[in-house]
C-alpha cells in the first residue's frame, strides 16, 4: 500500500498573521509618505524666506535688485554672451548687467533678467547652486529647469522669479488682474503656455500653505494661485474665491507677490 505524502497548507491564524503583517507595511509606507509630503509643504515657507531674505540683503550690499542690477558685470566680468540663449550659458561667474529700472523682467531679446537673478545671488553667496543665468530651449524663452532656477524640497516643483502686472487682464486666465510686483513662483516646469509651469499642489495643500502665510484665498493677499477652475475658480477678477477643496489632484501653482 502506498502512501501519499503528507500536504502542506497555511493554517488560518498563519494567513492572519501574513494579512496583519501586509496591513501593517501598508499603513506604514502610506502613513511615511504622508509625513514626507507634510515636510516638503513646510518647506515652501522657509524657501520663500530664505530667497526673499537673499534678495533683500543683495539689495542693500549692491543697491541693486539681483537680475535687475545695471553693473553686475563690473563685479564679477561680462559673459561672453549677453543676455544669452539656452545653449550659451554661463558656466562661471561671468555674468550679464539687467537695466536697473526695478523690475526683475522676464526672458526678452535684450535680457534674461529672472533667470540671473538666481545666478546674482549665487555670484553674491547668498545662495547655494550654481545657475547658468539663460532660459531654457522652448520657443516661448520661459523655459525653467534646474540648471537655471533652484529645485523646492516640495518635489518636483522650482522657484522662479519675475515681475508680474496684469491689473489690465493681458493674461487672460493665468494670473488674476492684479500688479503683483516682483514675484516668486512655485510650479513644475514643462508647460509653456502656462509661463512653462505645471501645478505642483494640490487645492488643499496650496490652501494649507496660503492660510499659514496669508488669508488663505487664492485671489487676495501676498500669497495667490493661477487662475485655474480646478483650484480655485476660472475668473481672474474672483478675489474672493476660495480653493476646490474636494479636488484631490495637482492643479495649483502658487504665487508669492508684492517682493
Amino acid at each position: 500500500m502506498h502512501l501519499r505524502p503528507a500536504q502542506s497548507a497555511f493554517s488560518l491564524v498563519e494567513l492572519s498573521i501574513v494579512l496583519v503583517i501586509l496591513g501593517l507595511l501598508t499603513g506604514g509606507i502610506l502613513a511615511g509618505q504622508s509625513l514626507i509630503r507634510a515636510a516638503e509643504l513646510r518647506s515652501v515657507s522657509v524657501e520663500y524666506g530664505r530667497y526673499t531674505t537673499a534678495m533683500q540683503t543683495f539689495r542693500d550690499k549692491y543697491f541693486a535688485l539681483p537680475g535687475d542690477m545695471n553693473n553686475a558685470t563690473a563685479f564679477w566680468g561680462t559673459s561672453a554672451n549677453c543676455p544669452g540663449n539656452a545653449a550659451q550659458g554661463s558656466t562661471s561667474a561671468t555674468t550679464c548687467n539687467g537695466d536697473g529700472n526695478g523690475q526683475i523682467t522676464w526672458w526678452t531679446s535684450t535680457s534674461n533678467e529672472s533667470f540671473r537673478f538666481w545666478q546674482h545671488l549665487a555670484n553674491a553667496g547668498l545662495i547655494e547652486g550654481s545657475y547658468s543665468g539663460v532660459t531654457g530651449n522652448d520657443a516661448y524663452g520661459f523655459s525653467s529647469s534646474a540648471s537655471n532656477s533652484p529645485r523646492s524640497k516640495l518635489s518636483p516643483a522650482i522657484w522662479q522669479v519675475t515681475h508680474a502686472n496684469n491689473s489690465t487682464g493681458t493674461f487672460t486666465g493665468v494670473i488674476f488682474n492684479y500688479d503683483f510686483g516682483n514675484t516668486l513662483f512655485l510650479g513644475v516646469p514643462g508647460s509653456p503656455s502656462t509661463w512653462n509651469y505645471a501645478p505642483a499642489l494640490k487645492p488643499e495643500e496650496a490652501w494649507n500653505i496660503d492660510t499659514k502665510m496669508d488669508d488663505g484665498k487664492p485671489g487676495a493677499g501676498k500669497v495667490t494661485s493661477y487662475v485655474s477652475a480646478n483650484c480655485s475658480t476660472s475668473s481672474p477678477t474672483d478675489y474672493s474665491a476660495d480653493y476646490a477643496l474636494s479636488v484631490n489632484s495637482q492643479q495649483c501653482i502658487l504665487i508669492f507677490g508684492y517682493l
